[in-house]
């Protein structure tokens, strides 16, 4: 069962550009390559890992999107979103924190689903079905004033200065739903550097 939870619409945010517009000097090498795949970020954290891979589920709850996640998601004011919080590991390491907000419009129909996933990866489903499409992805540098920054460190036992992240809005049958994932630092340590 889904909780109420309020997310502060006010909190920081950072500033989210398409991947051209982003001056590519303050992005870390070893994550450029992460930032622009534009394929299944659990299936590429799959292949890199060399230990055990697995989802875990941090928090399920209908929220408040930020400010800049409801003109995306073309939301009005005071819209509510199911907020799916995750990490992806690697022998048991986070590697990336992501938080997925689906509006309570965009759950029905087969997108039903999406709202049961549990410990499952959503890009295992995003990517394996035809009526999900990957619209607009942008990239943002994440600073500890930033409330996505808190979320995402939360868990970590020494957090870093900055972190970088991307998000992408897909169309599930034409409903939109955001995913927001943020690159801890054992990321930039793995395989990153490899170019695809």
């Amino acid at each position: 069962m889904l909780r109420l939870t309020v997310s502060s619409p006010r909190s920081a945010e950072p500033r989210w550009l398409p991947w051209e517009q982003q001056p590519r000097a303050a992005i870390p090498l070893a994550l450029c390559s992460w930032l622009r795949d534009d394929s299944s970020l659990t299936r590429r954290v799959q292949l890199a890992c060399s230990g055990e891979f697995r989802v875990r589920l941090l928090r399920q709850a209908w929220g408040s999107p930020h400010y800049t996640e409801r003109k995306l998601l073309r939301m009005r004011s005071g819209g509510i979103v199911m907020i799916r919080e995750v990490e992806l590991l690697c022998a048991e390491t986070p590697w990336v924190f992501a938080r997925t907000l689906i509006p309570v419009l965009s759950l029905r129909g087969a997108a039903r689903q999406l709202a049961h996933l549990g410990d499952k990866p959503l890009g295992a489903v995003l990517f394996s079905m035809r009526e999900v499409k990957r619209d607009s992805v942008e990239v943002a540098r994440l600073l500890p004033a930033h409330g996505l920054f808190a979320a995402a460190v939360n868990h970590l036992a020494t957090p870093p200065q900055e972190l970088w992240a991307r998000r992408t809005l897909f169309l599930f049958s034409g409903k939109p739903l955001l995913v927001n994932e943020i690159f801890l630092p054992a990321s930039a340590c793995a395989d990153a550097g490899q170019e695809r």
